[in-house]
Formats: C-alpha cells, structure tokens, sequence
C-alpha cells in the first residue's frame, strides 16, 4: 500500500505527534488462535496477520490465490531441486488440475524422475548401514536422503527408445515437444495413474526443460542418438531456441501474468528473463510486441540474498531488470524462505481449500 505523505520530518520528534498506526492505513497483526484453525486454509489466514515466516507463508497463500481466480492471469510454475524425489508430484499434478499452472518451466531431474514414478517404479528410504561406495555397487543413487535405483532409470531408458522410434529423424527435437509426447505416452498407457507429464498433456500444459542435456532423459536420447549412429542410421537434432520462441510467444499472447516458482536456478531465470527478452525484441529490432512484467510472484527457496547467487536473488531485484512489476503499480509478491517439501503442500492445500469453498 502506497502512502502518499508529505510530512516534514526534519528535528526532533515530539512525542504529541505519535501517530496510533491506523493513520497512515496500518494493518493490524492479530495473535494465532490454533483453537479457531479447523482448515489449513483457515491456518494461513491467520498466519498472514502474523510475522516473521508465517506471515510470507500466509501471504503467498494469498497471492496464489489471487492468481488462480484472476481469469486473465496466465500462471508460469518453475521447479528445481528433486521436488519429484520427494514425493512432491501429485502436488505440482493438483496446481495443473486446478488451475494453478499454466506452463511450466522445470530442471530435467524433476520430470526424469516423474517418469520413473509415473511407469510404475519407486524410490527408497536410505539406509544408513550402506556407505555410498556400496550405494554404488548395488546400483543405488543417493539424493540426499532417498534413493533412486539405476534399473528404474534402465528401464525408463527403454521407453524413451519406444518413443522415440515413433518419431521421424527429420523431426527436429525440443524440450517442449518431447515432454508433450511423453505425456501422451503416459496418457495412453498408464491410464490410472497420476503423473506430472500425464496431468500436463491432458490440461494441454507446455512443459520446458532449458538445460535437457542436464537429465537422465537428456542422456537417454543422446543415447538413442548414439545407438542410430553405430547402425548408420539418421539422428536426431535437437533446437532449444524452438522452447524459447516457444514460450516467448506464449508470453506476449497474455493479459497478465504471474509466477509461482519452487527453489530457483535455470528454470527460474528462463522463466523470469522472457519480460526483458521481450523489451529487447521491441526496442532492438522494432517488433511490434507489447511489454510484459510479472504481476504476481510467490517463490519458496531458503536461499538468502547475500550469497549472490541466483536462487536468492529478490523479486525486488527483479524489477530492475523489468521483470517485475513494483509493488507501486500493483504487482503482488510473497517470498518464502522455507524448504519447499514443507511450505509447499501446505501453501497448495489451503488455495485448493479456498477455491472448493467458492464452488
């Protein structure tokens, strides 16, 4: 909230000019009454009148929901981190099922190990009487604390080469197109399972993968590529400019648009950088495209600003780049330093309470 005041602030302070708060359109915070918190929903309500971490935590609800409501408003999911490692799937399924995701923009890990999950393959509990030296031996990849079996990525392996064989070789390749591909793979073969790539084919939700070649099904196509080369067959190509021109498009095509974004890293710029990319375009080679900001912003990643890298970096920041739109032309924004596992589920689970109460 803006507050336009032009009071002279110049010597010392006299004390029978206190102000009582409400003057200057101050927003009460109230104590947290768990005994009146029958709903999550109803829980983060009240933490955004609260301070610290619950209020951001309660703010983003907010802000999450003022996105999925604003018909206008196109909303961008970004993800990193082993999100889908961490059982965090059918999450990101109910923000593309109930109209919390638009699009998405995501590392490779996350929608690799989607597709482990999705073709009927688990992960584990570590057991901590196995040292990583015999992890590696019996073929079990630690991520932190769960772990990810090389026969599950083996035989994903498999179908990847099933797909793609379906696929003519002068196809050029993209992120984009392979993941609606494999989504309609899963669609059609594993009807009754929930799955990030299944959810996002069926919503006609594009899924991105800027860095591809940094995943296991990066590697699986580079290994289709390197199996067609020994038999002297064709292989393919694969064009990541077709994911940005892609997007861009999509992007220019919207009224407004809003991001909700899981840690940070590549997704999170790629994502971010298409408001500037697109300024570029309009002033560098005089296209015809109107400017865009993000209007709403809600990110959960624990990393601080001051160690200068990207996943801390501000939406403040961001609106230097004009990528944001400030919050005094009405951009709306919650920044929540918390492990996304924890904040996450709870920040979905009380919008989707709220948006079932409006039905």
């Amino acid at each position: 909230m803006k507050i336009n005041s032009k009071a002279n602030l110049k010597g010392q302070r006299k004390d029978n000019k206190l102000s009582n708060g409400f003057k200057h359109k101050l927003i009460p915070t109230k104590p947290l009454n768990l005994s009146a918190a029958n709903t999550i929903e109803n829980l983060l309500k009240q933490m955004s009148l609260t301070s610290f971490g619950a209020r951001s935590l309660g703010e983003s609800a907010d802000i999450l929901y003022q996105m999925a409501k604003d018909k206008d408003c196109f909303i961008v999911l970004t993800l990193s981190g082993a999100m889908t490692v961490a059982k965090m799937g059918l999450v990101i399924c109910d923000m593309i099922e109930h109209n919390m995701a638009d699009a998405i923009v995501s590392t490779g890990a996350i929608i690799a190990h989607a597709f482990v999950e999705a073709t009927g393959n688990v992960h584990f509990k570590i057991n901590p009487e196995l040292n990583d030296l015999e992890l590696y031996h019996y073929g079990y990849d630690r991520i932190y604390d769960t772990l990810e079996l090389e026969k599950s990525l083996n035989d994903v392996e498999i179908l990847i080469e099933k797909v793609l064989k379906k696929i003519p070789r002068a196809k050029v390749l993209s992120s984009v197109y392979l993941n609606e591909i494999l989504g309609k793979y899963l669609a059609e073969n594993y009807k009754d399972k929930r799955n990030v790539l299944k959810s996002a084919y069926i919503k006609k939700v594009p899924v991105y993968i800027p860095a591809f070649t940094d995943s296991e099904l990066g590697l699986d196509v580079g290994l289709f590529n390197r199996k067609a080369a020994s038999k002297k067959e064709s292989t393919f190509l694969f064009d990541s400019y077709i994911d940005l021109d892609h997007f861009t498009n999509l992007i220019e095509q919207q009224k407004k648009i809003g991001i909700f974004t899981v840690g940070g890293g590549v997704p999170r710029n790629w994502a971010q950088q298409v408001c500037p990319y697109l300024d570029i375009l309009k002033k560098r080679l005089d296209k015809k495209v109107s400017f865009k900001r993000y209007l709403y912003g809600v990110r959960i990643c624990p990393e601080p600003p001051h160690w200068g890298g990207l996943s801390g970096c501000t939406y403040q920041e961001g609106i230097s780049w004009g990528k944001f739109t400030p919050v005094s032309e009405g951009g709306r924004w919650a920044e929540v330093y918390a492990d996304a596992t924890i904040a996450w589920p709870i920040i979905v689970k009380a919008v989707l309470e709220r948006l079932e109460k409006d039905e």
